[in-house]
């Protein structure tokens, strides 16, 4: 579990960080033309005016724009009141620090688990769970920061201005708050997994030597090491 979903969670996070969809809105524009062919939800004037449904979505580095039933779509980096926000900014501190963490987890994971050997690396493997586990609590408090102020990223209510004539934009979560959701989730699960690697197991005792234990690494015990293969390893039909 530890070494399937902590890399599923890492590419999870890694695709909301980077796609411009963790809040999305739309506005509707009416727009005015003579003597033009406009469109408006499929249905065409030939003059006076038309409606126009703008949808906008943000991300933490990238903001797009695209006209509904219409193939223009435009994205641009963040700026503005949006970039200098420190709720995003911190989102975006979050992010990258949980992913690096999460890199670093995954590769003490596969070292320490050592599947081409008998014995693992339990400490190492353990070490690498803490990091993953420690990134996916960090991607989740990013999401919960944005989350919560998701309708005030951007905007300063101190310098609002109310006017009725500019179109009032809504904002609700997008698909990329929820493929980080699951990808943190699965972090946590995954690096959780992981920390049972502390748990020594239990190894099974000589018979003619009680007090030593035998474990693959050990083969002094003359009952263990005098047999074959075949008489270790019985297979019943």
């Amino acid at each position: 579990m530890g070494i399937v979903f902590s890399p599923l969670g890492l590419v999870l996070v890694f695709t909301a960080a980077i796609t411009p969809q963790w809040r999305e809105g739309h506005a509707r524009l009416t727009v005015s033309g003579t003597g033009s062919f406009l469109r408006a939800k499929g249905q065409g004037t030939r003059s006076g005016s038309a409606e126009v449904l703008l949808l906008r979505s943000d991300g933490l580095w990238e903001s797009c724009m695209q006209v509904e039933h219409s193939e223009l779509r435009q994205c641009w980096p963040i700026t503005g009141p949006y970039q200098r926000d420190p709720r995003v900014r911190l989102a975006q501190g979050l992010v990258l620090t949980s992913l690096f963490l999460c890199g670093i987890g995954i590769v003490l994971a596969c070292i320490g688990v050592r599947c081409w050997t008998d014995l693992p690396l339990r400490g190492v493997a353990a070490s690498g769970g803490i990091l993953v586990v420690f990134a996916g609590l960090l991607s989740l408090s990013a999401l919960g920061v944005y989350t919560h102020n998701l309708k005030r990223l951007g905007t300063d209510p101190s310098q609002r201005v109310s006017n009725p004539k500019l179109p009032q934009l809504s904002l609700n979560p997008a698909g990329s708050l929820y493929f980080g959701w699951l990808g943190s989730c699965l972090q946590v699960v995954g690096g959780s997994a992981l920390l049972f690697c502390f748990k020594q197991p239990r190894c099974p005792t000589c018979p003619s030597r009680p007090e030593q234990t035998v474990c693959p690494a050990c083969r002094s015990c003359p009952e263990i090491t005098s047999k074959t293969d075949m008489d270790v390893y019985e297979v019943s039909c």
